[in-house]
């Protein structure tokens, strides 16, 4: 039996094409940004073909957010690297204190 859903790699390519006319309304500098957008949902491809969605713009959404949360997790990770190897100033920015702060939080949503 076929699928009753285009795949979503194909989705995704068509949501793309609907949305170009916003790329090039965007200054030249938010260009890239945009495109980053599609290639991170295209990085969770896999996932998101196998739960076949029927509405495959909120698989696209979740990929999007999925990717910026790994990148999320691995600066923390690298910030908290950095910060143990004492590569870090002090500068007073408040920096560090958001991030243990957003920890703080998570902290609690676990059960």
């Amino acid at each position: 039996m076929g699928r009753t859903n285009p795949t979503y790699r194909d989705a995704l390519r068509r949501l793309e094409r609907e949305w170009e006319p916003m790329r090039r309304g965007l200054r030249r500098e938010y260009q890239g940004d945009f495109d980053r957008l599609f290639a991170r949902a295209r990085g969770f491809a896999d996932a998101a073909g196998y739960a076949n969605p029927p509405r495959p713009e909120r698989a696209l959404v979740l990929s999007v957010l999925l990717a910026h949360e790994v990148e999320l997790r691995e600066l923390r990770a690298e910030l908290e690297k950095a910060s143990d190897e004492g590569a870090l100033e002090r500068s007073g920015d408040g920096f560090e204190g958001r991030v243990a702060d957003t920890e703080t939080e998570n902290d609690g949503d676990e059960e």
